[in-house]
């Protein structure tokens, strides 16, 4: 019965999307997954046996996370690694090894290997052509046209908070102090960090944007300080986004999520005015107003050690605290306009407003998603509905039968479907797991136990604002 068990989990560990090796005490091949063969394009017969170095010859010692957490016994997590495998493929992981104890000695490695290499393709394509961009549309040192493209305008509502921050945020413009935007997912962070930017001295000058969140450490290291050929495996000589948004603005989102070690080198650049290419000895003078956001209560990012104390006070010079939907009730009617307007464009429909039913909704609704919510909902009735007024059965899940205590309405005498019921639930802890992590797929995957594929699939299926 145990080798039934045994096979069954070498079955299921053979389907997993992630690479899997494993290696003795020597550093040779002992385990090597299906998902491991396609990435490195080796037949598992001819890599079990050999040492790891052997099968991949372009990692070393040094390089390889395997060997290190053999040599350390000490486990490794989310570290990038960069090789080139027999095809002459340059490729990228992002591994966490483990080692593995007998009698307190350690007589192996276990590695798990995501690839990377896409998503390092497609970072680095973009700060090319982002590059060939600036260099074609310079102008004796300005861009034909600014590069964000929201001013203070754009930014809509009567809430007294709101009005402040547009004004706060007009003076911020004048200046080249750094600005810190905080605000839950949805509330418009971005719209403020542009229009700063449209409205001050660099509105000509680049506005780049990079999310901390959406790289592994290593691969965003690079792409914000650019490389030299050879800094590491199939480094080419490339500049970071520093270089690229010298004389104008770069925009650091959830920078709260970036790992302390690159902190530390940010706050260096930013301390110095200079930056240092990956594998590089030399610096580089950059003039770059740095505009960061984060979406957690700003008061808890240093308790919580998200991010340097030195680093967010050097972050913080000027502070935006943009307030959630719920708080900016009054802002309703008029956001809802907004959308109405840009969809009817967009779908060529002509509704020219909302039913006062749909009003009452919207007013007693929590916005969890905030502003980005409300036009997502205003989205998907002009797209999937015709007619003048968007009325309540046009409105997404969430919003029919709601009532302001968080509860759906009950007719006793009308008993519900089962599947409606099952449905209303999903569709309540997925919420809340996203709520919890930020709306990050990944993590409120793992917080509820499913597959990133199977959440993506239901939040479709639910209308789930994502």
């Amino acid at each position: 019965m145990e080798i039934k068990y045994f096979d069954a989990l070498i079955q299921a560990i053979d389907i997993i999307n992630d690479g899997i090796h494993i290696v003795d005490a020597s550093g040779k091949i002992v385990y090597y997954n299906i998902s491991a063969k396609h990435l490195d394009e080796i037949d598992v017969d001819k890599a079990i046996g050999r040492h790891i170095l052997e099968v991949y010859p372009s990692l070393t010692f040094e390089t390889s996370t395997l060997l290190r957490v053999l040599r350390t016994g000490k486990p490794i997590y989310n570290v990038e690694q960069n090789f080139v495998n027999y095809k002459g493929d340059k490729i990228s992981t992002l591994n966490s090894t483990i080692p593995i104890f007998y009698n307190n000695k350690v007589v192996g490695a276990l590695e798990v290997s995501r690839n990377i290499t896409k998503v390092r393709e497609l970072s680095e394509k973009i700060v090319s052509l982002q590059n060939e961009l600036y260099e074609k549309n310079e102008n004796h040192g300005k861009l034909s046209k600014p590069s964000a493209k929201y001013t203070f305008l754009d930014i809509i509502g009567h809430n007294k908070e709101i009005q402040k921050l547009k004004a706060l945020g007009l003076k911020a413009a004048i200046s080249d102090s750094p600005v810190m935007v905080a605000g839950s997912t949805g509330t418009g962070k971005e719209l403020f960090v542009q229009s700063i930017h449209n409205s001050g001295n660099r509105k000509y000058k680049p506005f780049i944007a990079q999310n901390c969140a959406a790289l592994p450490p290593n691969l965003l290291e690079s792409i914000l300080f650019g490389s030299v050929k050879g800094s590491f495996t199939g480094a080419e000589n490339r500049p970071g986004l520093f270089e690229l948004a010298n004389g104008g603005t770069l925009f650091l989102d959830e920078i709260n999520s970036m790992p302390l070690e690159l902190q530390t080198k940010l706050l260096r650049v930013i301390q110095d005015g200079r930056v240092r290419r990956v594998g590089s000895s030399n610096t580089i003078d950059v003039d770059v107003r740095i505009i960061s956001a984060i979406n957690t209560d700003i008061n808890k990012v240093i308790e919580t050690k998200q991010l340097r104390q030195d680093l967010f006070f050097r972050l913080n010079v000027i502070t935006l605290v943009i307030p959630e939907l719920s708080k900016r009730k009054e802002d309703i009617p008029s956001l809802a306009d907004h959308f109405i307007q840009k969809y009817n464009e967009k779908c060529n429909k002509f509704f020219s407003g909302i039913s006062r039913e749909v009003l009452d909704i919207f007013l007693d609704y929590n916005w969890p998603g905030n502003v980005r919510e409300l036009e997502h909902a205003i989205e998907s009735a002009i797209s999937l509905y015709d007619g003048e007024i968007i009325r309540e059965e046009h409105l997404p899940f969430q919003f029919k039968n709601y009532q302001s205590d968080n509860s759906y309405t009950s007719d006793s005498s009308a008993i519900q479907p089962l599947s409606q019921a099952i449905e209303r639930v999903e569709r309540d802890i997925i919420l809340s797991a996203l709520e919890q992590t930020s709306y990050n797929i990944s993590k409120a995957a793992k917080l509820i136990n499913v597959p990133r594929q199977t959440l993506q699939y239901k939040i479709k299926k639910l209308d789930i604002p994502s």
